[in-house]
């Protein structure tokens, strides 16, 4: 655990209030006058992931050389070893002074704890209402209030896939499948060539690949309704998004339960072990710093019958209520919303900024792609990633899921997740 000078950690949080009385210690934090230790908690220990959180590293630690960066990282695929860390040490009264969130309602279980400081009067002060799109700021806010800063933009519907094992299935690489039906037709090719069609690997990807069928059978607005109820998961359109589940799943890696986090089932795709991985856009970091090179070693493109379609998760992050040093976990905040810390952290992580003033010439072939597409394309918000439900909803559905990859009962995971959603929306 790490330790603060009580004088430190006061004067930071501009607790030394007058005797008439200031406005709350978190209003007054200064971020130029912090001092001291910054215990930012993330599940970014390693890969691509790590390098990411590195460079953002060394923009607050130029912008800010009285503070000292203190890492928590926890490792897990998703966060989810970190936010069972995390919630103990909330619980506990021990929070850090800044944690890794995924935005939308992921954040809601925080918020309706009170666990966090309201960051609308933060967002007025660094002008990130007109940093960011109104189509994220509105996924920020829950009822006329801000909670989190976003770090990135990341895109959960993308596919990536190995060229040299397409070509030699006699698939052309620059010509995706139009829906699933198409793509089950090439995955048979695939299989027929010996090669793991799709790569995959424990629950969170698993429902993330869940995620991603239901929105391509579904279309942007019947998997939406799933989350705010217009759509009925007892539907027959519901039954057929999970039979196409479990076919998509019919072709992957039988080992996929093993793999605990989602870099060994892209490293298939990258040892040409397997075709396709469906996975966020955090794997071009991973194909990058591999030096593997798009349309050469690989290609990606929307999992097919979501084009046009932009499912949406972004890193971002929180000042909890009793953080040791607000001042500094203000500054954090201040970094990781700047357009050089954007700038920093999105050419290594893979993601696109979420500012739109962030220049774009550091940025890969894939990046300028997504970009753009956030900007044209149907936004809807990432299941697995937090987005789209509240993390106890995620973590029964996820179960649900899990359970599913064995027997593979359409009706059974139907009638779970039907059940799921009814608990939860009441």
């Amino acid at each position: 655990m790490r330790r603060v000078s009580l004088l430190a950690s006061v004067a930071a949080a501009g607790l030394l209030l007058s005797a008439c009385g200031g406005g709350s210690s978190v209003e007054e934090a200064n971020p130029t006058e912090a001092t001291g230790s910054v215990g930012v908690f993330t599940w970014w220990a390693d890969g691509s992931e790590k390098v990411g959180l590195d460079a953002l590293v060394d923009i607050f630690d130029e912008q800010y050389p009285d503070l000292t960066f203190d890492n928590l990282a926890v490792a897990g695929g998703a966060g989810s070893q970190a936010k069972s860390v995390l919630a103990a040490n909330l619980k506990s009264g021990n929070p850090p002074d800044s944690f890794q969130a995924h935005a939308g309602a992921e954040l809601q279980d925080y918020i309706n704890a009170d666990q966090l400081e309201d960051l609308s009067s933060f967002y007025e002060e660094a002008q990130l209402n007109e940093a960011f799109p109104q189509d994220l700021l509105d996924r920020l806010t829950v009822d006329g209030k801000i909670y989190s800063v976003p770090s990135n933009i990341h895109r959960a519907n993308v596919v990536w896939a190995n060229v040299e094992v397409l070509e030699e299935a006699g698939l052309d690489p620059n010509n995706p499948p139009a829906d699933l039906d198409a793509w089950f037709a090439d995955m048979d090719k695939i299989k027929e060539s010996g090669t793991t069609p799709l790569a995959v690997a424990g629950t969170w990807t698993q429902v993330q690949l869940f995620e991603n069928i239901l929105l391509a059978t579904l279309g942007p607005e019947g998997y939406s309704g799933l989350w705010d109820g217009t759509t009925d998961w007892k539907s027959p359109e519901v039954t057929e998004a999970i039979e196409n589940y479990k076919k998509a799943l019919s072709y992957t890696n039988s080992d996929r339960d093993t793999l605990s986090d989602w870099g060994p089932a892209t490293q298939l795709v990258e040892d040409g072990a397997a075709a396709y991985n469906v996975m966020g856009d955090w794997a071009e970091a991973k194909f990058a710093q591999d030096g593997l090179k798009p349309g050469t070693d690989y290609v990606y493109f929307p999992t097919p019958g979501t084009d046009g379609v932009f499912d949406f998760l972004a890193d971002s992050f929180t000042l909890p209520k009793g953080a040791p040093n607000p001042a500094g976990s203000k500054a954090w905040l201040t970094t990781i919303s700047s357009v050089e810390g954007q700038q920093a952290f999105n050419a290594a992580k893979g993601s696109i900024p979420a500012r739109t003033d962030v220049p774009s010439d550091e940025f890969g072939e894939y990046q300028k792609s997504a970009i753009e597409d956030f900007s044209s394309d149907t936004i809807v918000s990432s299941l697995a990633h937090g987005a789209a439900v509240p993390v106890a909803w995620l973590n029964e559905l996820s179960t649900a899921v899990s359970k599913f990859g064995g027997p593979q009962d359409v009706a059974a995971l139907q009638e779970s997740a039907a059940s799921i959603a009814e608990k939860f929306a009441q």
